[in-house]
């Protein structure tokens, strides 16, 4: 491997602390806002920068175009798998972390 090269457990690591660092905003912006919109501004957020992921390899407008609707698959997909083992990991600690917040 040369020194410009990480392996996979590097690559995990840096996910890992990526995921992290967007959770600790997340949860500093609730102490002064609702958790509700700030999930809703992190989905925003995620929409937003692959759109431009996806705009990034295509090579011209028309490819972009065609690499909408299988863009738009890959990424429902993708939140719809994380989204349910998110919750069903919470399923598991829900009495630890549960604070009922009525509306």
């Amino acid at each position: 491997m040369s020194d410009h090269e990480i392996g996979d457990d590097e690559v995990d690591v840096r996910y890992r602390q990526m995921i992290d660092s967007f959770i600790d905003q997340a949860n500093t912006l609730a102490e002064t806002d609702s958790p509700e919109n700030v999930g809703m501004a992190l989905l925003f957020a995620a929409s937003r920068f692959n759109a431009f992921v996806v705009s990034q390899h295509a090579e011209s407008l028309s490819a972009y175009e065609k690499d909408l609707e299988k863009a738009r698959s890959f990424f429902s997909s993708q939140y719809l798998e994380m989204l349910d083992e998110n919750l069903d990991d919470y399923k598991k600690i829900y009495n630890k972390y549960h604070q009922f917040v009525k509306q």
